[in-house]
């Protein structure tokens, strides 16, 4: 069921990953939500999840806050941000200090296959696009269980695939973009049952990834012009 990168890449993998969503590049090109739907997106999830005031929330692979923001905000909720990039960290703490949060919203660096959270101590694990990119999807299942309480809640976002990628998707790039290494809906399910989930919930929002694609489109046509002209290198 799963395909992990070999052992002696996958640091290097898990570091190639997360410099590309901490550039500037891709921010220009996604947008600060870095996945499809976006916030509003992240806003359904939070109701599926049935968020409140009470709730301690993890968001793994956090990128620079945006979702976790937007959840503190939303709901009222208590959230800590992880992810595998120092610098992507650095700038989700500057922007809660600046945006008066730093009481609501904390974030930490760590591995979403070895969370720096201890076992039992969340409500809620939140994970948005990233699981597909993780090299060893059981194993990071394995820690949401962990440091859910009994009676906590994981809700993920994700790119799904109904069959066999064509051999130009099936490179590095595709895999750090969400896209080598997704999985048909029913194996995210097996994965999340075989780590002792029920799964309660499922919807599609294949629209959000067509807007997405028209919008990275629409802005690579920017850059392209801004090139020409001579504004950009």
């Amino acid at each position: 069921m799963t395909h992990p990168v070999a052992a002696g890449a996958t640091s290097d993998f898990k570091a190639c990953c997360a410099d590309l969503y901490a550039s500037d590049w891709v921010r220009l090109l996604i947008g600060d939500s870095l996945h499809p739907g976006g916030l509003a997106l992240t806003r359904r999830l939070g109701v599926l999840l049935g968020l409140g005031t009470d709730d301690r929330i993890l968001d793994v692979a956090c990128g620079r806050g945006a979702s976790a923001f937007e959840i503190a905000a939303a709901f009222g909720s208590c959230v800590v941000g992880v992810d595998y990039s120092a610098e992507s960290v650095k700038a989700a703490t500057a922007s809660a200090v600046e945006a008066g949060l730093s009481g609501s919203v904390d974030f930490m660096v760590g591995d979403a296959e070895a969370l720096p959270v201890r076992d039992g101590t969340c409500d809620v694990v939140l994970c948005e696009c990233a699981l597909c990119t993780f090299p060893n999807k059981d194993t990071a299942v394995g820690e949401f269980a962990r440091v859910l309480t009994p009676s906590g809640r994981v809700g993920i976002a994700d790119m799904v695939r109904s069959g066999p990628l064509p051999a130009e998707l099936e490179t590095l790039l595709a895999r750090v973009a969400c896209l080598a290494d997704a999985r048909p809906l029913d194996e995210y399910a097996r994965l999340l049952e075989k780590a002792g989930f029920a799964v309660t919930a499922v919807e599609r929002h294949d629209e959000a990834l067509t807007l997405m694609v028209d919008d990275i489109r629409g802005r690579l046509l920017g850059v392209d012009l801004l090139v020409k002209l001579g504004k950009l290198d």
